[in-house]
């Protein structure tokens, strides 16, 4: 079985998508075994805890390569295989994506590469694709490489925008639509060719 970290930051939408899709039957090549939080107070750890998975709290380190470190050093702890960043607010160090090249899945609220990269973050991403006037929004989920939002991506689904959207309603919409439906998919296409690999060697 395939060990999966899920990294957060807030109210852990996205995780919870993952552990329904665990409890379903859905993700089933893998197995979340841990989830990491940049911040003490985010809403995503009871989830974890609720759900009886282990939890770690990894605050902002005096840069982004020591967090990098501590990062590698805590899932190599765990014995994880991949990782998931499900609403992360810190951007990756190149040593975490090298550790774990081609391992690492992220979603991001936007088909890429509209309104992505650096700085493109939660209801800011929403914010700028009404502000552009595009009638097309969704998610993209994405290998993570060195470069934000730079990555092989792996899927897209294409939510429409509607007359009377604010940033709030149009992102619990790609959520509920795209998010949700794309995230456990993918971990799940992922986790099997990761068992797949594994097995051969």
């Amino acid at each position: 079985m395939v060990k999966i970290a899920v990294l957060v930051s807030g109210g852990g939408t996205n995780l919870q998508a993952l552990l329904d899709a665990q409890r379903d039957g859905r993700l089933k090549s893998g197995k979340i075994a841990l989830v990491v939080s940049s911040k003490a107070d985010a809403y995503a750890l009871t989830r974890a805890r609720d759900a009886g998975i282990e939890t770690a709290v990894l605050p902002k380190a005096e840069s982004p390569e020591a967090y990098g470190m501590q990062l590698i050093e805590l899932l190599r702890l765990y014995q994880i295989d991949m990782m998931v960043l499900a609403g992360f607010m810190l951007i990756l160090h190149p040593n975490v994506v090298r550790a774990y090249a081609g391992r690492i899945l992220n979603v991001h609220p936007s088909l890429i590469p509209s309104f992505c990269g650096a700085g493109y973050y939660g209801l800011k991403v929403h914010r700028a694709a009404l502000d552009y006037g595009v009638k097309v929004t969704g998610a993209t989920v994405h290998i993570v490489n060195e470069i934000p939002d730079g990555g092989k991506i792996l899927a897209q689904k294409a939510v429409k925008i509607k007359k009377g959207d604010t940033p709030e309603t149009l992102q619990k919409r790609v959520m509920e639509k795209a998010e949700w439906k794309l995230l456990p998919q993918e971990t799940e296409k992922l986790a099997k060719k990761i068992a797949k690999k594994e097995k051969k060697h």
